[in-house]
């Protein structure tokens, strides 16, 4: 799914008061892990994961990992959370036309 600047802008507003739904442990990406945020974007088409990780490459390849995995787009990471949509078939949150 491809977004404009404008649609990508709205998400980020409405992921604004959003706390992170899926936090990553010690054991990092699992398989677990990424079944549980694929449920959560399945669920709230557009939820926050904080991937607690000290290095900055590390954390990179976690956030690119998810996004690979669960097909969905990056809107921004902010410090160690990561905004990512999704759009389920139901359409829960309407994105403005461009």
């Amino acid at each position: 799914m491809k977004l404009s600047n404008k649609q990508k802008q709205y998400l980020k507003g409405l992921a604004h008061p959003l706390k992170p739904i899926v936090q990553l442990g010690n054991n990092g990406l699992t398989e677990g892990v990424l079944a549980e945020i694929d449920n959560a974007l399945s669920f709230h088409e557009l939820i926050k994961v904080k991937v607690p990780s000290d290095d900055r490459e590390e954390k990179q390849l976690i956030m690119d990992a998810i996004i690979r995995e669960t097909s969905a787009v990056k809107l921004q990471v902010i410090g160690h959370t990561l905004i990512m949509f999704r759009q389920s078939e139901d359409k829960k949150i309407s994105i403005p036309k461009v």
